[in-house]
């Protein structure tokens, strides 16, 4: 599990966003994971993905590692910003945005208004 935790802190340390969640960014494999990688996805940012369905010692992981039970989760520079429900609620109140621009990270202004309009 010590090669799990390290490989998971390499990951969160070394990109500027990182999604663990179930399947890839590409092919979704849990309807949780899918709306948090269309978000990002949406907004143009750039992450990595990391399939915790692939290695049941990630999957483990980086619940230890955050002390959240649920997956997926987002970080964003190194911080753990959440799960689902938390991603969705900061989308919706601009707060995501304001995150982003706080620590740098390039997205599409435009389609995060665009969620906020049609979830209004």
């Amino acid at each position: 599990m010590t090669d799990a935790l390290d490989q998971i802190r390499e990951t969160v340390t070394k990109n500027d966003v990182v999604l663990f969640m179930k399947g890839t960014k590409t092919m979704p494999q849990c309807g949780f994971s899918s709306r948090v990688a269309g978000v990002l996805n949406y907004m143009g940012v750039e992450f990595a993905d990391v399939n915790v369905l692939a290695d049941a010692d990630v999957r483990q992981g980086i619940k230890d590692f955050s002390d959240w039970p649920t997956i997926p989760q987002l970080y964003v520079k190194g911080e753990f910003v959440g799960g689902c429900d938390i991603v969705t609620e900061m989308t919706l109140s601009g707060e995501l945005d304001q995150l982003f621009e706080a620590k740098g990270v390039a997205f599409d202004k435009q389609a995060a208004d665009k969620i906020r309009e049609a979830n209004g």
